[in-house]
């Protein structure tokens, strides 16, 4: 075979069976159940991934947007990464968490005060946009619970730590789809009885 590791495939078979039984394999070359906190992390942030692919497509016409969605598939595939090697990595391998507080300042800034509670929807880019949200608070919980599993919480914290900042991102994301507020479904409240 000729060329470098980088022109060979990295998945030479998709059916391996190796998971026929309840387990699946670590990129660091464990075997854990498929109902552990790693596992199912990893399906959530797999999820995750695929709602972020379904929120690109609809975001024709939004350069900078689509820019930060694929920003942020780029960093959930890595947290993905850190969690399948079995090892988490030091502070500075992690996806920016600055870097992610200052977009969601600067994106929040031009934005209306919230006087009521938003409900998912709008448009589709906005639903697909809360879809993403609760899937990050989804991926969040599982990561915390990731941190117990391992035994060492205080170093894998700060990827549970960026999901949940990620996840605020998200809100201020879909916000940002509508900015002047014509699509925006707000939470009827007390009202609802009037």
């Amino acid at each position: 075979m000729t060329g470098s590791n980088h022109e060979r495939n990295r998945l030479s078979r998709v059916v391996t069976r190796s998971g026929d039984h309840g387990e699946t394999g670590l990129a660091d070359g464990r075997r854990l159940a498929k109902d552990t906190a790693t596992i199912e992390l990893l399906g959530e942030l797999d999820e995750l991934n695929a709602r972020l692919g379904s929120l690109s497509v609809s975001l024709t016409g939004e350069p900078d947007k689509l820019a930060f969605v694929r920003e942020q598939q780029q960093a959930v595939f890595d947290l993905g990464g850190f969690v399948a090697m079995g090892a988490m990595a030091v502070a500075s391998q992690l996806p920016s968490l600055e870097r992610l507080d200052a977009w969601i300042e600067a994106g929040n800034r031009d934005l209306p005060p919230l006087k009521e509670f938003i409900l998912p929807g709008g448009t589709e880019a906005m639903a697909r946009a809360h879809l993403v949200r609760t899937a990050t608070r989804r991926a969040e919980r599982l990561a915390w619970s990731w941190c117990q599993e391992g035994g060492d919480a205080s170093e894998r914290a700060p990827l549970a730590t960026y999901l949940n900042r990620l996840s605020d991102a998200w809100f201020v994301f879909a916000r940002l789809l509508d900015r002047d507020g014509q699509h925006t479904v707000y939470w009827r409240g007390s009202a609802a009885s009037d």
